[in-house]
């Protein structure tokens, strides 16, 4: 029933409007709003990310990375939408068009103003959810490392070394004369038609045996459009999980990769967290962190879980976020005692040691 609907009425028929802001810390130590640098109209009020904002040390512009904005299942198709800034990684340099300070609120790129579209750049698309991203340095080059949230079957995390952007007005001028772009080389996670390994599927629940259930490929033509285009994931993990040392996931909440000596047999690895192990009726809620080795392109690679060692008593704790310092040997765990970010002082921030 999603396949041809269309977001219509936007000005109207919306959830929220997200603002892009750039602020300063005076020498009073006092912080000052110095512009707004975009106005984004979302439909729904989930799927926009977390860890949204980070400085490339590669090409030193901010890098935004926008969910599909949407409810489930991407209904309006946003992600694979290359005029649609929902369901993208983009690039802006901030140094340009500091004369705008509050641009126009908007759902597509060809609503902005052009001198905002100059400073904008596409590095991804068919982005569902995503934890942010990442950057290690790897001799003369940058590994960039993205994870995508899945949908109701896995979660995956992408790695990618080159990539071609697309400026954001030549999307414009494209999606105005009604011409292709040309996409080779550009980074396509596969969604909506993907999620991780999976074609993007419905899952038709048999209550009386559940493992009877069946998964339906919701969009197969767009499954064998993007078959091509896409990117493989570096490692997936699964929501329905039976193979021992393994778990059930929630939902993939950090990505990064580890170059410490702390930890020797985890060094090179990619660890990420999820925000709890799905294991039925487990009170209290735990997250849990794990990690995958970086290896040839095209293979996918198998993962492993981290037990930690510290009591958390009879509190729930979520783990919402993973950080690192800035050449990756330390590594940094956020954890709160609530899915509910209304329930105030419940998190702690971890360094993870031996």
């Amino acid at each position: 029933s999603t396949l041809n609907l269309k977001w219509i009425n936007r000005e109207t028929q919306y959830d929220h409007i997200d603002t892009l802001e750039e602020w300063i810390l005076q020498r009073n130590g006092i912080t000052k709003k110095q512009r707004t640098l975009l106005n984004l109209r979302r439909p729904f009020s989930n799927h926009n990310g977390v860890n949204t904002l980070n400085f490339s040390p590669e090409s030193g512009k901010l890098i935004l990375t926008t969910g599909d904005g949407g409810s489930g299942y991407d209904p309006f198709n946003l992600s694979q939408d290359d005029i649609e800034i929902a369901g993208k990684i983009i690039e802006i340099d901030v140094t340009m068009n500091k004369s705008i300070n509050n641009p126009p609120v908007v759902t597509r790129f060809d609503e902005l103003p052009i001198p905002i579209q100059e400073a904008l750049t596409v590095i991804a698309k068919g982005v569902r959810n995503i934890p942010g991203i990442s950057f290690h340095r790897y001799f003369n080059q940058y590994i960039k490392y993205v994870g995508n949230v899945g949908q109701d079957l896995v979660e995956s995390i992408f790695s990618f070394v080159n990539y071609n952007t697309i400026q954001v007005d030549q999307i414009v001028q494209s999606y105005l004369t009604g011409s292709e772009i040309d996409q080779e080389g550009f980074i396509n996670l596969g969604w909506r038609g993907w999620e991780g390994v999976f074609p993007t599927s419905i899952i038709r629940n048999c209550s009386a045996n559940p493992t009877l259930d069946e998964k339906i490929i919701a969009y197969y033509d767009e499954v064998v459009k993007i078959s091509v285009l896409r990117i493989r994931p570096l490692t997936c993990y699964f929501h329905e999980e039976t193979r021992p040392d393994k778990f059930g996931a929630t939902a993939l909440t950090g990505v990064q990769p580890y170059m410490g000596n702390d930890f020797p047999d985890l060094f090179g690895s990619v660890v990420f967290t999820d925000l709890a192990r799905d294991e039925g009726s487990q009170t209290p809620a735990r997250g849990v962190l794990g990690y995958s080795r970086e290896g040839a392109e095209c293979k996918l690679y198998d993962y492993g879980v981290i037990e930690t060692d510290y009591n958390f008593g009879t509190q729930s704790s979520y783990y919402v976020s993973l950080g690192a310092n800035l050449d990756k040997t330390k590594l940094y765990l956020g954890v709160y005692g609530s899915m509910s970010v209304s329930d105030y002082n419940k998190g702690t921030i971890f360094e993870i040691i031996p």
